[in-house]
């Protein structure tokens, strides 16, 4: 992972009227284990991982690095919203140096359908434009199943992302989009 530049990390927590934007404590790692392990959140990012790999592996403090922040719901993590530059290997960029920040996002199954996604991406998003003004911020999503890609476009679209291409990567096809007043090259 690249680093997101010249931030603070990490930064003070983010509140919004629901929920904590954090970094990551020992007191996570359970849900940590549980996002991945999954069957439902597996089902777009390669498929669940078998926990008593994932029990070995994840250490005390799992997801403590720059651009990860824990979503907390009355003292638990329900998700997580990642910026992370975006590799050159990578198709979809919009800029000719590829680095772009990526918004990523994972919640438990328990806490779809209840807008914490929105609400944790906008206020993320929001701290990333007072921190890193004009920088543009990228988002795609796989285009494989239509209930999920609606509620991503939905998202995307809530969110302020435009979309700038399609391509396949990861042996899927992919919805790319940025937001951002960059205007994508084309």
């Amino acid at each position: 992972m690249t680093e997101l530049g010249p931030v603070a990390w990490p930064p003070a927590p983010i509140r919004t009227e629901r929920l904590v934007l954090r970094e990551s404590e020992a007191r996570d790692r359970a849900a940590f284990i549980e996002l991945f392990t999954s069957p439902e959140v597996g089902t777009y990012i390669g498929g669940p991982r078998p926990r008593d790999e994932l029990e070995r592996a994840v250490p005390k403090v799992a997801g403590r690095r720059p651009g990860l922040f824990v979503v907390d719901l009355k003292g638990t993590m329900i998700g997580m919203i990642t910026l992370d530059r975006r590799d050159a290997e990578h198709p979809g960029h919009i800029r000719p140096d590829p680095g772009e920040a990526g918004l990523g996002y994972l919640f438990l199954p328990q806490a779809w359908g209840r807008g914490y996604a929105a609400e944790a991406c906008a206020a993320v998003l929001d701290w990333f434009a007072d921190v890193l003004p004009g920088e543009p911020v990228v988002l795609c999503t796989q285009a494989a199943n239509d209930r999920a890609m609606r509620l991503a476009m939905r998202l995307a679209a809530k969110l302020g992302f435009t979309e700038v291409e399609w391509f396949e990567d990861y042996g899927a096809e992919q919805w790319f989009g940025v937001r951002s007043s960059v205007t994508p090259p084309g």
